[in-house]
């Protein structure tokens, strides 16, 4: 008996539709993402239960490297820019166009003000490798606030509805994150937030 051969058909399947939803995905994803600003230093914050969600906008962050170093900056270019030109005029510091435009792409204020000119003058790749070494201080100036307060304040001048935010690595000194939040009370800046990682269940 003859065998019966079955004609073979090609499964052709149309990819159009899944094309469009990953385009659409793509375009979303793009849309609503946050990216991050790039830190001067990295830090390794300690763990917390605590889940409160810190805002993504209007927020004046302070970062305390491992060795104590403090930087403050904000997502706002133009609050960045204005706390420049209120720091930097009270105390005669000039800065020239380089400096300036290097100081717009900077994410945090990482010099001291008699090290800022030179910071800003130096190439980016350089900038990133001296930021860890300075810092802002936080020794009063002649009796006065701080250059710590100094930024901040100017950064409250600037915008009244800034809410603060301090991350700290977990292996900075005790007693640089108590005068840097005992000068914020001076200031009367008592409401703030400390960013944390959240604690895992292994770790208990």
């Amino acid at each position: 008996m003859g065998k019966i051969k079955i004609q073979k058909k090609d499964v052709w399947i149309d990819m159009t539709p899944m094309s469009d939803v990953m385009t659409l995905l793509l375009c979303f994803f793009m849309l609503t993402s946050t990216f991050l600003q790039p830190e001067p230093i990295k830090v390794n914050t300690p763990s917390s239960v605590s889940e409160v969600k810190v805002p993504e906008n209007n927020v004046l962050n302070i970062l305390v490297s491992p060795e104590g170093k403090i930087y403050v900056g904000t997502d706002n270019k133009n609050d960045m820019v204005a706390m420049l030109q209120t720091v930097t005029d009270k105390f005669g510091v000039s800065l020239n166009g380089k400096q300036l435009k290097n100081f717009k792409e900077e994410s945090m204020i990482c010099a001291p003000l008699n090290k800022m000119a030179d910071y800003l003058s130096l190439e980016t790749e350089k900038m990133g490798e001296v930021a860890p070494t300075l810092g802002i201080p936080t020794d009063s100036i002649e009796g006065g606030m701080s250059e710590f307060q100094e930024w901040v304040k100017a950064a409250r001048e600037t915008n009244p509805d800034l809410k603060l935010a301090i991350k700290c690595d977990s292996q900075t000194p005790y007693k640089v994150v108590k005068k840097m939040m005992s000068e914020l009370q001076d200031m009367n800046e008592n409401r703030y937030q400390l960013i944390t990682n959240l604690k895992q269940s292994s770790e208990d």
